[in-house]
């Protein structure tokens, strides 16, 4: 009988871990939240999962994701313009609450320890971190006022000075704790140079070689070494929205411009002025020019480009073609622009379409 009753203790003992809680949670409670609707992104190293969810009254809110293995969450509030991002372990919930104008100083609970040991750094310098999102909001309001603007932007970078001096301190003398991993991701990853963050990574004890926070900065140092200035371009071979395929490697004397641009919403068409004359200025038998658009929209655009002077070769993201691109030239804002030189090494990588424009001038009237 002994046997028996143990047999049955043991079976629901395997019952009851079997049905544990595999899922991720969050909910939180906020205020100040003037746009209920928050949109959250889960996300692993083998994709992302994104969703939606209105908040109820009190800024109350709660989401649950299922499926996947998922390391991190990024939650988008007040129409996308206030980010809050969470570290998460399988079965445990996370909770936010506090005031959504400042979001760095949001209390944020279980899930993975990294939430917590941020929310204590955070709190620590919380005056810094108010007087950051109170410059950011005044710099948005001064756009068109450049004098005022430059006054506020230098105030922002001795604050962001600060705070890096802050994360560099911590790092260094808590080279075993995953939490100095989060703060190398969050204030040293620059898509224009990694010494910053390998110098860092450098200081990280064995121990955390394996953690998935690890591995992404190695990722990261290597597609930013991979898309330097006096790097070779990466390969690739993508179709444009009429099928026509292009591979970089076939290219023969003539330089190259991947321009990689917003999404085109509605009849929105690519008038950026700087473009246009590129376009104009340089045709095709001296110039490569191919637009890219995270816009999938295929025949809306084919549509589009019927009526247009200039013939346009504009890749979509038809099959995720323009994903894949991204993610191999290191794509982390849009508009950017890569200048690819006639031994396809790259040459130029601006944001300012002004630049390009003044660069590929002075290289083709040579």
């Amino acid at each position: 009988m002994q046997k028996y009753i143990l047999f049955i203790w043991i079976m629901l003992l395997g019952l009851a871990g079997c049905s544990k809680d595999q899922s991720y949670q969050i909910e939180g409670k906020l205020t100040h939240l003037q746009d209920p609707t928050v949109y959250v992104v889960f996300e692993s190293e083998n994709g992302k999962v994104i969703d939606t969810v209105v908040c109820e009254t009190e800024g109350k809110f709660k989401v649950q994701q299922k499926t996947g293995d998922f390391n991190t969450a990024t939650l988008f509030f007040e129409n996308r313009s206030r980010v809050v991002n969470v570290f998460l372990e399988k079965g445990k919930k996370v909770s936010i609450e506090g005031d959504i104008t400042y979001p760095k100083l949001l209390e944020i609970e279980g899930g993975s320890s990294i939430n917590k040991q941020l929310t204590a750094l955070r709190r620590g310098s919380a005056n810094l971190w108010k007087e950051q999102e109170k410059l950011l909001t005044q710099i948005d309001r001064k756009a068109k006022h450049p004098i005022e603007e430059a006054d506020l932007i230098a105030k922002l970078t001795n604050i962001n000075h600060q705070l890096e001096e802050e994360a560099v301190a911590y790092i260094k003398k808590n080279t075993d704790k995953a939490v100095s991993l989060a703060l190398i991701q969050y204030f040293f990853t620059n898509p224009d140079d990694s010494r910053e963050t390998d110098e860092l990574l450098a200081l990280i004890t064995p121990e955390l070689r394996d953690h998935f926070l690890y591995r992404e900065l190695e990722e990261y140092s290597a597609r930013t070494k991979r898309t330097n200035i006096g790097a070779e371009a990466p390969d690739f071979h993508v179709k444009n929205v009429y099928g026509q395929e292009f591979k970089l490697d076939t290219v023969k004397n003539k330089y190259t411009l991947l321009a990689f641009v917003p999404s085109w919403e509605g009849k929105t068409k690519l008038t950026d002025p700087y473009m246009v004359q590129i376009a104009k200025k340089h045709p095709a038998k001296e110039l490569n020019m191919l637009v890219i658009t995270i816009d999938n929209n295929c025949n809306q655009i084919r549509d589009y480009l019927k009526t247009d002077s200039i013939s346009w070769n504009l890749v979509a993201d038809s099959a995720g073609q323009v994903t894949a691109l991204m993610d191999l030239y290191n794509v982390s804002e849009l508009p950017l622009c890569y200048l690819i030189d006639k031994d396809r090494k790259i040459l130029l990588k601006s944001e300012n379409n002004l630049e390009v424009k003044d660069v590929l001038d002075e290289l083709l009237e040579e």
